[in-house]
């Protein structure tokens, strides 16, 4: 079925990847270990977010809630949005 969306992708993900990145242990979606994690520069744990972020916004289209971490990206097709939820934060990625 797929993420619905009027604006440009590119911006989607760029603040979906922001998004995502306040999720403290959010490299736990590609299994990694808090130490390999914390071995890569910013620039490679930019690259890593934006791919989870690619990863999150396509599988939406398939479940609408999707566990990152300690954290949940949820995808409401009524309100053309997606959340992004951890216990201290709670963001929205504006689709249209």
């Amino acid at each position: 079925m797929g993420v619905r969306h009027a604006r440009e992708y590119s911006e989607i993900l760029q603040e979906l990847t922001e998004a995502i990145a306040v999720i403290d242990d959010s490299y736990l979606f590609f299994e990694m270990e808090a130490a390999d994690w914390n071995e890569l520069d910013k620039a490679e744990q930019r690259d890593v977010l934006e791919a989870l972020a690619d990863d999150v916004f396509y599988g939406l289209g398939e479940h609408h809630e999707i566990a990152v971490g300690s954290g949940f990206v949820t995808y409401v097709p009524l309100l053309h949005r997606i959340e992004v939820k951890t216990n201290e934060e709670y963001r929205v990625v504006h689709l249209i």
